[in-house]
């Protein structure tokens, strides 16, 4: 077994693709119609996932006020997600360029580099090399 998708709730899903395609770099993997399985109402099925990874990202765009609230606080502010970088100065000056919002300056832990930063939602992401 493998971790296939994680969850990622937003608030629309084509600024949340420009983000994690163009800001970020990640692949679009699938963008789809479908039906929510409760109601029945339309939605998308949208995939994203960084350049040769195995575990992607599922754009779930919110359905409801309980959802509506998860938005940019899935993680209850702490860092929940963890982008692995090859080269950490390379990236981080190519995110920084894009317009990703670091809260932290980058750092030396003793797992390696890592700087925060909030995706569109406003959660928080390590990116770490």
């Amino acid at each position: 077994m493998n971790l296939d998708l994680v969850s990622l709730i937003v608030e629309d899903y084509d600024p949340a693709i420009a983000f994690f395609v163009d800001t970020l770099g990640f692949e679009l993997v699938e963008d789809s119609p479908a039906l929510t399985s409760v109601g029945r109402r339309p939605k998308r099925w949208v995939v994203v996932r960084p350049p040769g990874a195995a575990t992607g990202l599922l754009l779930a765009r919110a359905d409801g006020p309980e959802q509506t609230a998860a938005i940019g606080d899935q993680a209850a502010g702490r860092v929940g997600f963890f982008l692995r970088a090859d080269d950490f100065d390379r990236d981080y000056a190519r995110l920084v360029e894009a317009g990703v919002r670091f809260v932290s300056e980058p750092r030396t832990e003793p797992y390696g580099r890592v700087a925060v930063f909030l995706d569109i939602s406003g959660n928080r992401w390590d990116l770490l090399g």
